[in-house]
């Protein structure tokens, strides 16, 4: 039994033994045979994607040749249809070349006719113009020349001294003639008692001194054109220096000036504790201000102020604005003494109003009791019948200036 047992698996592992080997043989094999169809099918893929590229290369050059085929079929198309629009295009146009050419020939020729009508009647009507421009032009020449003459003669003028004060004084009474009336200012007034100094012009103050004098404001106009026609000169030319000296010499001329109007003409209490120098011309009084600090050394040391035409106008029209301020205080009081008076007698006519209203209280109280005995002889006379107006005359006797009809408010 144990033999058997030992033979059984003797046989057992021999059996198992040669199985192994047979199916290591038979693994051996298939894998063999799986490599063998394995290259063999790389080989037939490799030739089917060899055929299939060659395919898609004649395909490709098919439809390449193709496509050039038929875009030089179109090409050429296109070349022989550009040909016949370019050959129509060109008749076309010269067709229509040859129609604007004599429209326009037909256009030149009517313009021709027009602008040479035109440029004759423009020529003649330019011709006229400018004749009668030069005419004007002419008589232009002629009138600056008068012009010319009269500013020469004005220059003339200016340069004498007696003539320039003249002119200074002049447009000073211009200026106060717009602004005042005769009697608020005077020409020629020797301002300071005893003095044979006369300023050129003074203005009334509504102020009076202790004698009953009136209280002066004077002006007095100065003209130094020498001296400021010398500094324009310098500038004009720019001269630094010329035109220092001569703003210098103008300057110790301005206080000159000041200095003898304030000696000649200022006297308080009889005129103002200032006067004021007129300049007649804006650019010499620009000059003037110019100067650094001259404005205020003579408002210190000489109580003059500088004043040109547009602000002595304004100084002026302020003095008028407080002339009429004053003339109203004084209306104003007056005024208030008439409603004064006016009050009292208004107390007076309560007082007669009073008495006229007792009195008439009176006489309403008589009337009232006549109106009461006149409503009882009505109740009394209640039952009797009333008569026709026209018998009434003949039964009672009516004085004629009675009137017997009811009396009616007229308006």
């Amino acid at each position: 039994m144990a033999a058997f047992e030992r033979d059984l698996r003797r046989d057992m592992a021999d059996s198992a033994r040669q199985g192994r080997q047979e199916l290591g043989h038979t693994l051996a094999t298939f894998q063999q045979t799986l490599v063998q169809q394995s290259a063999e099918a790389t080989r037939t893929q490799n030739t089917q994607m060899d055929a299939f590229g060659q395919q898609l290369a004649l395909l490709q050059k098919s439809v390449s040749d193709t496509l050039s085929q038929q875009l030089s079929g179109l090409a050429e198309s296109n070349a022989r249809r550009m040909g016949e629009v370019r050959e129509t295009l060109e008749k076309q146009l010269a067709q229509l070349q040859a129609s604007n050419a004599g429209k326009l020939e037909e256009m030149r020729a009517t313009v021709d006719e027009k602008l040479q009508a035109t440029l004759q009647a423009r020529l003649g009507e330019s011709f006229k113009q400018v004749a009668e421009r030069l005419e004007q032009v002419h008589k232009g020449l002629g009138e600056m020349q008068a012009l010319a003459q009269g500013v020469g003669d004005l220059k003339h003028l200016l340069t004498n001294v007696k003539t320039r004060g003249i002119f200074g004084e002049a447009q000073l009474a211009s200026l106060l003639e717009q602004v005042f009336v005769p009697d608020q200012y005077a020409a020629q007034v020797a301002t300071r008692p005893g003095s044979k100094n006369v300023v050129d012009f003074a203005i009334k103050l509504p102020g009076k001194s202790e004698t009953g004098d009136p209280l002066w404001l004077p002006i007095d106009a100065k003209f130094p054109n020498d001296d400021y026609e010398r500094l324009l000169d310098a500038q004009g030319r720019a001269d630094a220096a010329g035109a220092e000296a001569a703003g210098k010499a103008l300057e110790l001329r301005i206080r000159l000036e000041a200095k003898s109007i304030a000696e000649k003409y200022v006297e308080p209490p009889y005129t103002t504790d200032f006067a004021v120098l007129f300049l007649p011309t804006e650019g010499l009084y620009a000059e003037v201000l110019r100067r650094p600090g001259l404005m205020e050394v003579l408002q210190r040391e000489h109580r003059i102020t500088l004043a040109g035409p547009t602000t002595l106008l304004a100084m002026l029209s302020s003095l008028q604005m407080g002339f009429r301020t004053l003339a109203l205080e004084k209306r104003s009081s007056e005024v208030w003494q008439v409603l004064g008076a006016v009050k009292t007698e208004f107390g007076k006519f309560g007082d007669v109003l009073a008495k006229v209203k007792a009195q008439t209280e009176t006489v309403l109280k008589t009337l009232d009791s006549a109106e009461t005995r006149s409503r009882a002889m009505g109740r009394a006379l209640k039952h009797v019948q009333a008569l026709p107006d026209a018998q009434v005359p003949g039964i009672i006797a009516f004085d004629k200036d009675f009137d017997t009809d009811p009396v009616v408010d007229k308006p």
